[in-house]
């Protein structure tokens, strides 16, 4: 059995690798950034005297959204609750009538909590939302002191009332069906401002 042309020692370092004065050197090499970093000013942040904003697209505090006219956005499907990998929300659907009306489908959230315990701020539930009527602000402070305080209830997740809005429940205002209210409805939600977010094909001479 002939021997490799190769004889040197495993022992032996290959040419161009390590010896003398790298490796005299390396130990020092390793705080690098250490001594790069150790004489810059630090930089200190005087929370919450000053709040740096956030990004546009932050995972923040959740926010159940409405309509032009103030219905609410939710159905009650409960996808959101199926897509949350922590459990931490609960949905209870209920149907919508005539006579008293909280969203332009069939059912409604009537009951609707987020503990934010559990919550890990994934954005999941905003995902599966089929209507949009799910998605996060950027509030980010949430730390209380009180297990139930950290309970959210759909009172206080539901968006503010907008200029142009009615507190439901009230008649659809946008169209005779939901279809209204998905694809773009083109008449004025309440008397008022035309310009209410959400407003789709304002009439001539309202823009």
């Amino acid at each position: 059995m002939t021997e490799p042309d190769d004889k040197r020692s495993v022992d032996q370092p290959e040419p161009g690798r390590g010896g003398g004065i790298k490796d005299l050197l390396a130990p020092v090499a390793g705080f690098g950034v250490t001594f790069r970093t150790m004489f810059k000013k630090v930089v200190t942040e005087e929370y919450p005297e000053e709040k740096r904003p956030t990004a546009p697209r932050y995972h923040g505090r959740h926010v159940l959204n409405r309509h032009p006219d103030g219905l609410e956005k939710c159905v009650g499907c409960e996808l959101c609750a199926w897509a949350c990998p922590a459990d931490a929300i609960y949905v209870e659907g209920a149907d919508n009538t005539e006579e008293e009306r909280f969203s332009p489908g069939e059912r409604y959230g009537v009951v609707y909590q987020i503990n934010y315990l559990r919550c890990i701020f994934c954005g999941l539930c905003i995902e599966a939302c089929p209507t949009r009527a799910l998605t996060m602000s950027n509030e980010y402070e949430l730390a209380d002191d009180s297990r139930n305080d950290l309970i959210f209830t759909k009172d206080q997740l539901l968006a503010p009332l907008l200029p142009g809005m009615e507190a439901p429940p009230h008649p659809m205002r946008l169209g005779d069906d939901e279809k209204a209210y998905y694809v773009g409805g083109a008449v004025s939600p309440v008397p008022g401002d035309p310009h209410v977010e959400g407003r789709i094909d304002p009439p001539a001479g309202e823009q």
